[in-house]
């Protein structure tokens, strides 16, 4: 049973949070999260709580049931505005951490303890321009490490060249050696940026430019559907095909050619979508194909989608397995979620998006009666699907005609430009979109 205090307040500031009640009433934890969410920023930190601090008792999370009954019974307290911020980024609601943590940043006067979790609660939501922001605010104060380097990141991570470069020649190399490796990632990210910005204007809506520099991956085609209407290049639902599976291999083999790299293999993974593709890249790059071996220098290794990989038999191995670069191994992804990145970074993505259907899964179509049915999966054997891939017109959809061209001359210009600081540092995952916008859908 829940006490009077955690029962809503007769007059709920705003109908999110009655509904969010509603939705713990039903013992719908997740909806009521969403609501909390849609309510924004501006509600009562104390009433928040109290149904934040529901949510986590009926969850099983008593640090942060906690944290939120004593927020909700001393609001303005430092200690328990940022005791529950920092449940809050720990349990993976860091939009409920922001209000609170900006509170207590507010009243502790320029806390670094208080801002560090700030920072970290914005980047967990992609805000990067505020956490820069933030940290801009309290520069006289900052420490070197983290604090600095936050700056950097976040600044590269917002779009904002000019202030990344000058604080990262104010940042001295660290004498901590668990930094090191940060340091160098921040040196790769800005060499590649001095690349990507003498091939594309790196701006606000060049994808291909900022994918790499944040992740160091090359983005083989860019969605030619709703690119002003905020997809900027990015697909959300797709149903994928033959054709764009050979336009990313297309690109690929372009790509590899500008590098000057001469792979003896294309390595096959376990999961059949990747051995789809493989055997279709091994036909367009000219290259045996064999079986994924971890360890195996200068081959391309395919994956279809990296995330279906994940939930295959020795797909998790497999993934661990290329997170350090090999000699000469290039990994490529044809069709990379964005709004769920995988657990590494490809070197190469053919497209990215926030839900596909593989071409021989089944996908929807115009059944008998003129309506939509979904078709069933396409059973026939890997080597025929892959024929099916190499012999597709890879011409290029012109779309709706709203985003920019993206002739194979501009891709071969950019390959040619980053291919000095292309394949470098481990394949880490990307935890934020960077500075390209996209929507995203439900």
């Amino acid at each position: 049973m829940f006490s009077r205090r955690n029962r809503p307040p007769a007059s709920p500031e705003s109908p999110e949070l009655l509904d969010a009640w509603k939705c713990l009433d039903a013992r719908d934890v997740p909806g009521a999260l969403r609501q909390l969410r849609a309510a924004g920023e501006d509600q009562p930190l104390g009433e928040v709580a109290l149904v934040a601090g529901r949510a986590a008792a009926a969850a099983g999370f008593d640090d942060l049931a906690r944290a939120a009954a004593a927020l909700a019974a001393a609001p303005e307290r430092v200690q328990a505005l940022y005791d529950f911020g920092f449940a809050c980024v720990e349990r993976g609601v860091s939009y409920l951490a922001i209000p609170a943590l900006r509170e207590a940043q507010r009243h502790s006067r320029g806390s670094l303890a208080v801002l560090r979790e700030l920072v970290s609660a914005y980047e967990d939501e992609g805000r990067h321009r505020e956490a820069r922001d933030e940290l801009v605010r309290y520069e006289h104060a900052l420490e070197e490490w983290p604090d600095r380097y936050l700056l950097v990141f976040n600044a590269l991570m917002a779009g904002d060249l000019e202030t990344a470069r000058r604080q990262h020649a104010l940042l001295r190399d660290p004498e901590d050696p668990r930094w090191r490796p940060a340091r160098d990632r921040q040196n790769r990210m800005l060499a590649r940026a001095a690349d990507a910005e003498r091939a594309g204007a790196l701006d606000a809506t060049d994808l291909r430019g900022w994918q790499y520099v944040i992740g160091g991956t090359v983005l083989g085609a860019l969605s030619p559907f709703g690119f002003g209407a905020g997809m900027t290049g990015r697909y959300a639902w797709l149903q994928d095909g033959p054709e764009l599976c050979l336009r990313g291999l297309l690109r690929l083999r372009t790509l590899l050619a500008a590098a000057e790299l001469q792979p003896r293999s294309v390595s096959l993974l376990p999961d059949r979508g990747s051995r789809i593709l493989g055997r279709a890249a091994a036909e367009v790059l000219d290259l045996p194909a064999e079986p994924f071996a971890p360890g195996r220098e200068d081959t391309v290794v395919v994956a279809y989608d990296l995330n279906a990989l994940a939930g295959h038999d020795g797909g998790p191995e497999a993934l661990e397995q290329l997170r350090e670069r090999v000699p000469g191994q290039v990994l490529h992804e044809h069709a990379s979620c964005w709004t769920d990145a995988p657990a590494i970074a490809a070197d190469s993505v053919g497209l990215l998006h926030q839900s596909v259907v593989a071409p021989w899964a089944p996908q929807l179509r115009q059944g008998p009666d003129g309506g939509v049915e979904q078709g069933p999966a396409d059973d026939r054997p890997e080597a025929e699907l892959a024929a099916v891939i190499t012999g597709a017109d890879p011409t290029a959809d012109p779309g709706d005609g709203d985003g920019p061209a993206d002739p194979d001359e501009a891709f071969t210009a950019f390959a040619t430009a980053v291919s000095g600081t292309w394949l470098r540092g481990e394949r880490s995952r990307l935890m934020s979109a960077g500075p390209v916008p996209s929507s995203r859908f439900a």
